[in-house]
């Protein structure tokens, strides 16, 4: 018997039982499914639980988990907390993802070395926007200041599709991130749990936690943290978009200031890019169309005239 019908029989046989197991074929087993009723009873147990809980529930649940960062201090907790795992969670490697704008702080950059050195057994894929490795050639490619003229588009290319592309190159399955409801805007009714349109589910283990609670654990834990958060920073994103903030406002205000804005494009709905770059294509299409009309235009302009004369017989 040939391996193709061996691997088919058993194929079928796990159809014919109605179970699957670890050793099941991929094409038995679904990916990775909530349904809303287990969704919310998820959500209603979890929410009682402490981030180590929730990070050991993930890391048990959850195959193919990753930590997506920007080296807040959120996210610092989350990784600091992973590290002091016991057995045998310690076990389970939970590796990070951080997109490089190529317009970070350099402090930010310069906190990236010493986390690598502070915990150097995790591994930390970082992701650039496509094509480019230097602002100055994100700029010639892109535009000057793309986040003033079309800030859309930048959160696209410097953003969602380096993320998109980090999932599907590591065959990410699920993340944790770095959001809390004491953040404001639109994280104020955050989930523990949650799954975007595309099916990746988004654990936030600190949703619960304070700025001060995180802070706390910070200082008594000595976690190297971003040097901007002594200069009146508490959320640091890219640096054109981010400024200190005053005493009493919300701790991400000082992100995107003045916008009408509260989310970078890689918590914002999947759906509202996809209408995005369709409306770009569209555009560019319409481009084409008027630049071929143009020229054919242009040549019939430098084409010598013809006098027709008639001639009668």
């Amino acid at each position: 018997m040939s391996s193709f019908e061996d691997h088919d029989i058993k194929y079928r046989m796990e159809l014919e039982s109605g179970y699957a197991s670890g050793s099941s074929s991929e094409a038995a087993i679904p990916d990775i499914y909530f349904s809303k009723p287990h969704l919310r009873f998820l959500n209603e147990q979890l929410q009682h639980l402490s981030p180590e809980d929730i990070l050991r529930w993930s890391m048990t649940t959850l195959p193919s988990l990753y930590q997506t960062t920007a080296f807040g201090l959120t996210g610092l907790v989350t990784l600091d907390m992973l590290s002091k795992m016991p057995a045998p969670f310690n076990k389970t490697k939970v590796n990070l993802i951080f997109l490089d704008t190529l317009h970070h702080f350099p402090e930010t950059l310069s906190l990236v070395e010493r986390v690598k050195r502070r915990y150097p057994n995790v591994t930390v894929h970082a992701y650039k926007p496509r094509g480019v490795e230097t602002a100055d050639e994100f700029s010639a490619k892109h535009g000057e200041k793309l986040w003033e003229t079309d800030d859309t588009l930048y959160d696209w290319v410097a953003k969602v599709e380096p993320a998109e592309r980090a999932y599907a190159e590591l065959q990410v399955k699920a993340v944790l991130t770095g959001r809390r409801r004491s953040q404001g805007g639109k994280r104020g009714d955050l989930d523990i749990v949650e799954v975007d349109e595309a099916g990746l589910i988004k654990v936030n283990p600190l949703a619960n936690w304070t700025f001060k609670q995180v802070r706390e654990y910070i200082q008594a834990h000595d976690v190297p943290y971003n040097e901007l958060l002594d200069r009146g920073y508490k959320s640091v994103g890219d640096w054109h978009s981010t400024q200190p903030i005053a005493e009493g406002e919300d701790e991400r205000s000082g992100r995107w200031k003045g916008q009408q804005k509260t989310e970078c494009g890689i918590h914002n709905p999947k759906s509202k890019f996809a209408q995005f770059l369709r409306e770009q294509e569209k555009k560019r299409e319409e481009e084409a169309l008027q630049r071929s009309l143009q020229q054919h235009v242009e040549q019939q302009q430098k084409q010598p005239h013809q006098v027709v004369v008639e001639v009668e017989a």
